[in-house]
């Protein structure tokens, strides 16, 4: 998926849930909720996470999913 694609899928205040994250030194857990801040140029996404982390994802490597209203 291209930034851009990313850009427009996960736009600011989208919230999504984490399924599985690479990340060895994170605290979040699989179920971990947030909203998007921002997706930088490389296509990073960034998140506000409800536990106050602000981990960001990386689309290849984590796995997530948006969550509806």
């Amino acid at each position: 998926m291209n930034v851009e694609t990313i850009k427009q899928k996960y736009q600011p205040k989208t919230r999504i849930k984490l399924i599985f994250t690479n990340d060895p030194y994170t605290k979040l857990q699989p179920g971990s909720e947030g909203i998007v801040d921002f997706v930088d140029d490389t296509g990073q996404i960034h998140v506000l996470w409800d536990s106050g982390s602000r981990l960001a994802l990386i689309p290849e490597e984590d796995k997530f999913r948006i969550i509806k209203d």
